[in-house]
């Protein structure tokens, strides 16, 4: 179902009511940049279509890159007034994101942005470990030569973000090797599930990022990863794979108290 409405007359973003991480928060971009397909409508009018699909995809990127904040109140009215929509896709398009795990609803208070702790994001990292190393185990089968040079010159991005120490572009760097993995493994499903749990954790992934030491200690795991998939070694690939992540599990374990519920 479509949601339709005139060209907004005011634009703007959500009101901040936490901290999104270092570096990364930033508003959303004004409603008229959000909003993607446009029609004419009657006498000349420009009419622009969003449905609850959409909604919840640009919904769920505002969450994700710390627009929204987490337990930041998403209130429906404000929604229907930013996106132009009826308060219907909005119900829609938050049901969808409660049920990714990204948004919850409280009896009589409405939806806010989940908070994911620490140890959640241990156990959602430990069931990520398991369709990860399938993902790099098909990958190593079935990646193309094209998409194995691209997983190679991302491996050297990520060395040289470390040596310049620019840590955000890191952990972008990061998300888009495990992207490419993910893509490469011709798995329609896990690939669909990976990115559902790794957008649950993806505050606690760049504050790893963060921490002292880790990035330097993250790319050698990750080259360890592209190694066994250019080899086309399944066995390599998927050891490379799980010794990361638990990696990444004992690393969440040792995070600052202030990241421990996010």
């Amino acid at each position: 179902m479509t949601g339709a409405r005139r060209s907004p007359a005011v634009a703007g973003g959500p009101a901040s009511h936490g901290t999104a991480p270092a570096g990364r928060g930033r508003q959303p971009a004004p409603t008229g940049q959000l909003l993607g397909a446009t029609s004419a409508g009657r006498a000349g009018e420009r009419v622009e279509l969003l449905d609850a699909g959409d909604l919840a995809a640009q919904l769920r990127q505002a969450i994700v890159d710390g627009s929204y904040a987490p337990r930041q109140r998403l209130v429906e009215r404000d929604l229907c007034e930013q996106f132009g929509v009826g308060r219907f896709l909005v119900r829609r398009a938050l049901q969808d994101l409660v049920g990714e795990g990204l948004v919850e609803l409280e009896r009589h208070r409405g939806a806010r942005v989940r908070a994911i702790s620490i140890e959640q994001a241990v156990e959602i990292t430990l069931v990520r470990s398991a369709l990860e190393c399938l993902a790099a185990r098909l990958a190593a089968e079935r990646i193309s030569a094209r998409a194995l040079a691209e997983l190679r010159a991302t491996g050297r991005s990520m060395r040289r973000a470390v040596e310049q120490l620019d840590f955000a572009g890191y952990s972008d760097l990061n998300a888009q090797l495990h992207r490419q993995v993910r893509s490469a493994c011709g798995n329609a499903t896990c690939v669909e599930t990976l990115e559902r749990l790794r957008a649950q954790t993806v505050r606690h992934q760049f504050g790893l990022a963060l921490q002292p030491g880790r990035p330097a200690v993250s790319l050698v795991e990750h080259e360890a990863i592209i190694a066994g998939v250019a080899a086309r070694d399944p066995d390599a690939a998927e050891s490379a794979m799980r010794r990361h992540l638990l990696s990444v599990v004992a690393a969440l374990g040792a995070m600052p108290s202030r990241w421990h519920d996010r």
